[in-house]
């Protein structure tokens, strides 16, 4: 069996997840793009090892670009976003052409109506890309700022400044404006960035990308070259190759379903921001106002019940569970959200709403992503930390409480990136945030933590002045 003629192993989630197509694409080295012809059949190895050169020219030029932009002038970087702002707006017809391809396809191929609007670009969507862009111009720069400044006792001084990480991996599904968005924000603070979209949005994102960097040269003759590349092949073993390249690869950041963050962090031996998955919870306490919480509920699971900051389990405080329960549950039926209960909120909200199934083990680990919600009744604080601290993500969660010492031991006791007092988490994103713009959420505890804007698209070095010190 040629390598052509494989079938994808479903065991392994890279091939599971990457949808892969037997149509491959050869690497025009010369131009850093990718064209539309098939590799020649050969072994496996030989076509890996095609597919692993391409990769390693598209990062090296990477990591040369990165050199080049941190030369770069704040003014420089802002000029270049305007540019690719204005180029967005005015090449709206050809985008929206290429997205056409795009969602043709998509429709052939059985995807789903949400997927194919998630897929859509249209004026207002462009518009969106384009006034994202110059609000991260408007922004101040994040390199260059002193964080610490010491002077040592044999008068060495050491500066600690912030500096860009350097080349950069955004792997995401579907929505072509996210080429846009960390393009710009990876540019704004220093950092090359390597782009692999899905292959539903290939012509889409092909054409943002493109648009992108003709604007930024035409803006700046000393724009590097190869700031901003997109992975153009679908060939499933894309990835692993990508993120084998340590040498010149800094950071990986995969956006999109647990199935490709998971497949993604496996693979990869280049560091991998991440998060998960969204199981974010509410508490609603026994000192709580009870209009204050319902409303806090609803807002939470019910704006946008498909998002990362969306609750999939609200937690009631024994004392009022009776009080509280009846009429929540009925304001989230009336807004189709089906409830799973335990058998102590069951006993509660039976005799007044019907299609109540009982939650399971597996329940409370879940994140639906749809109108969905747990319901658990338990007894004080503590016990709500430790539910959400066994079965949360360490995503956002809340409590509700007008008694400041419940919501304080609450607030020190979950350990998740965003932790609010009587507030929705579905504030739990870089603009709400102020931060003017995000590239992903991390719900790791090492490094960035919570909605990653241009300040955590750094990194920092110290730099030490003497006067001919030495260390004795």
């Amino acid at each position: 069996m040629t390598a052509h003629e494989r079938r994808p192993d479903p065991a392994n989630p890279v091939q599971r997840i990457l949808d892969p197509s037997d149509t491959a694409y050869k690497l025009d080295l010369s131009a850093t793009r990718f064209i539309g012809r098939r590799f020649q059949r050969g072994s496996g190895t030989d076509r890996l090892m095609t597919l692993q050169d391409a990769m390693v020219q598209i990062a090296r030029r990477a990591k040369a670009a990165a050199r080049e932009l941190a030369g770069l002038s704040t003014s420089d970087k802002n000029r270049c976003l305007e540019s690719m702002a204005a180029a967005l707006e005015a090449h709206a017809s050809q985008l929206e052409t290429e997205n056409r391809r795009d969602l043709e396809i998509g429709a052939q191929a059985g995807l789903s109506r949400a997927m194919l609007d998630r897929l859509r670009l249209d004026d207002k969507r462009i518009a969106a890309m384009a006034r994202g862009l110059r609000e991260v111009a408007a922004l101040p720069d994040p390199v260059g700022r002193l964080l610490d400044e010491r002077v040592r006792p044999n008068g060495l001084r050491l500066e600690k400044v912030s500096t860009p990480i350097g080349v950069i991996v955004i792997i995401y599904e579907s929505r072509p404006n996210v080429t846009a968005d960390a393009a710009g924000l990876c540019f704004k603070s220093g950092n090359a960035t390597i782009l692999r979209g899905g292959r539903e949005a290939l012509h889409s994102n092909r054409a943002i990308a493109s648009v992108m960097a003709d604007a930024g040269r035409a803006a700046l003759p000393a724009f590097p070259e190869h700031a901003i590349q997109l992975v153009q092949t679908p060939e499933r073993e894309a990835i692993p190759a990508l993120l084998s390249l340590s040498q010149y690869i800094d950071l990986c950041m995969p956006r999109g379903g647990e199935g490709l963050i998971r497949a993604v962090a496996d693979c990869s031996k280049v560091p991998v921001i991440k998060h998960y998955k969204g199981v974010c919870h509410v508490f609603v306490d026994r000192a709580a106002d009870f209009a204050m919480a319902e409303q806090i509920v609803l807002n939470a699971k019910c704006q946008r019940p498909a998002v990362c900051n969306a609750i999939e389990t609200l937690l009631v405080d024994a004392p009022i569970a009776a009080a509280f329960l009846p009429g929540v549950g009925k304001h989230l039926q009336q807004r189709q959200v089906a409830l799973r209960v335990d058998e102590a909120a069951l006993a509660i909200l039976q005799p007044h709403l019907s299609g109540l199934r009982g939650a399971t083990e597996q329940d409370w680990f879940t994140e639906y992503n749809d109108l969905v919600l747990n319901v658990r009744v338990l007894d004080g604080v503590d016990a709500a930390v430790a539910h959400i601290n066994r079965y949360g993500s360490a995503h956002s969660d809340a409590i509700v409480t007008a008694d400041e010492a419940r919501a304080r031991r609450f607030l020190a006791g979950v350990d998740s990136a965003a932790v609010y007092w009587n507030a929705s988490t579905r504030f739990t994103d870089g603009g709400e945030f102020g931060m003017g713009a995000e590239i992903g959420i991390s719900t790791d505890k090492v490094g960035a933590r919570g909605p990653m804007g241009l300040e955590e698209l750094t990194s920092y070095k110290w730099l030490g002045f003497g006067q001919g010190q030495l260390r004795t």
